[in-house]
């Protein structure tokens, strides 16, 4: 059974959020403010945590990038009533997995938290280190080398790494990537994913203008080939 930290100040959509998910069959966890939300995380190691934007105490900003410069790797799923584009893109900056603006539908929002979960599952038997070239990458500690020398990578960056290697050899689509990595299936465009690609083959391939590893099936999307 998975377990759900939802941290949401507004008692009527955090009532209404616990009561579906418990009815989904999660384990539920709740807190109406962030420092209380952080402890739980803390002591509980969530799933998922549903997070609101605008929280006493600790906004939801201010808690999503506490837990990721602490490491945390627990996938968030943002709320908030502000549809601002510049709030998403913070978040998303901030290390947020994906985003709902309020009033959400419940069946989107259940379809998201099923999709973030089901992101962990699909690279959950993946190894913790991988080895391919003169690469190696540790995805438990989000670190990766170069010929020995540290590669500098984003939070997106091995959030696709990952994907294209729990998938190696297969064809995956723009639109994949896009919904499993960004977490939203328009979000913003398509270059958005060759942008990432063209960063990771500048990092990790000997020629990036003739990858070996990361290689493009063109009109479709990407695949890893290890070896």
């Amino acid at each position: 059974m998975s377990k759900v930290l939802v941290i949401e100040d507004d008692a009527a959509i955090l009532r209404g959020l616990a009561d579906n998910l418990k009815f989904e069959g999660y384990e539920v966890l709740t807190a109406v403010e962030g420092e209380t939300g952080y402890k739980l995380q803390k002591a509980q190691k969530p799933d998922l945590i549903i997070l609101d934007l605008m929280l006493p105490r600790m906004s939801g900003l201010e808690l999503c990038q506490k837990l990721r410069g602490e490491g945390v790797q627990t996938p968030i799923l943002m709320l908030t009533a502000r549809s601002e584009e510049s709030d998403r893109v913070i978040g998303l900056d901030l290390g947020a997995d994906d985003y709902v603006t309020k009033p959400f539908s419940i069946r989107e929002l259940m379809a998201r938290v099923r999709a973030l979960l089901r992101r962990i599952h699909s690279t959950a038997e993946l190894p913790g280190q991988l080895r391919f070239g003169d690469v190696e990458v540790d995805f438990r500690r989000y670190i990766a080398r170069r010929c020995g020398k540290l590669v500098e990578m984003t939070r997106k960056e091995f959030a696709t790494l990952r994907l294209l290697v729990a998938r190696a050899g297969e064809v995956v689509t723009r639109d994949e990537l896009l919904n499993e990595v960004w977490g939203f299936e328009s979000y913003p465009i398509s270059r958005t994913v060759d942008n990432h690609i063209a960063g990771l083959r500048a990092k990790l391939e000997r020629d990036p203008a003739r990858p070996v590893h990361i290689r493009t099936v063109h009109g479709v999307g990407y695949k890893f080939v290890q070896s």
